[in-house]
């Protein structure tokens, strides 16, 4: 393992790319591998032994590829399964956590709403979050079945994601929530239409950019910081259908990608 190696990133499916992009925001220098795995999402409704097996599978991909450290950019992968890849594998592994403490701090109402998935707000990660800062605010966690799979289908404004999104949003509004967390990669991409419903005095916040700052911290102590002079690469896998994943990838990194088939 040595600096030149690159950083591998893995997600239930595309939502991980939310957390890419503050990565290379913060990090030009790094080269990134992505694997979306796509053909299994979303992940809110596996077992947690189905989770974890998918996660092991994926990390020993990546460590296959040289990465020198791992960032599960899934909230839902992270509860399930991170404690294992902690101690299977020898390298920097960085995970996701709702952005709930910042959102405790934030709030004026006292009101904190959380979108995410079921299993993520039943996690013992998010339980934790809710003992720590749930005595001084009222945290709403709120699941958003449906929304992940709009993601995935490149529908990110459309009239059933609009509705979807009213569901999840205008109760956490009618019990005054100003501050809205969004705890799935995923939903980054919907915070123009969130922002949108919930109007302009409620602020929505997400985890991406504290994972950045964090994954340069624990490079910069292990000495394995590229040399930022050279702009770093992209490498994006799927487990999903190819015909569907290069649009959608396209689509949300914002440029024209090429995506792999991940091997079996």
């Amino acid at each position: 393992m040595n600096a030149a190696n690159p950083i591998g990133v893995f997600d239930s499916g595309v939502g991980g790319l939310s957390v890419l992009h503050e990565i290379r925001r913060s990090l030009p220098g790094e080269d990134l591998l992505y694997v979306a795995d796509s053909g299994h999402a979303p992940y809110g409704d596996k077992s947690q032994q189905f989770i974890e097996s998918r996660s092991i599978a994926i990390s020993e991909f990546l460590v296959s590829r040289n990465a020198k450290a791992l960032v599960v950019a899934c909230n839902t992968a992270t509860g399930a399964a991170v404690t294992t890849l902690r101690s299977r594998f020898m390298m920097p592994i960085i995970a996701m956590e709702p952005a709930v403490k910042p959102a405790s701090e934030q709030t004026k109402s006292g009101v904190i709403g959380v979108l995410a998935t079921s299993r993520t707000l039943a996690g013992d990660n998010f339980v934790r979050l809710f003992a720590r800062y749930g005595e001084d605010v009222e945290i709403l966690g709120q699941a958003c079945p449906g929304l992940v799979e709009q993601v995935e289908a490149g529908d990110l404004s459309g009239d059933k994601t609009r509705l979807l999104l009213q569901r999840y949003v205008l109760p956490l509004l009618e019990q005054k929530a100003d501050t809205i967390v969004l705890g799935c990669t995923h939903y980054p991409f919907l915070a123009p239409l969130i922002r949108e419903i919930a109007g302009p005095g409620v602020a929505v916040i997400d985890s991406a950019a504290a994972v950045a700052r964090q994954l340069s911290r624990r490079l910069e102590v292990g000495g394995l910081l590229a040399d930022a002079a050279d702009a770093g690469t992209e490498c994006f896998w799927t487990s999903g259908a190819l015909d569907k994943a290069k649009p959608l990838f396209s689509q949300l990194w914002n440029a024209d990608v090429e995506v792999r088939p991940l091997p079996d």
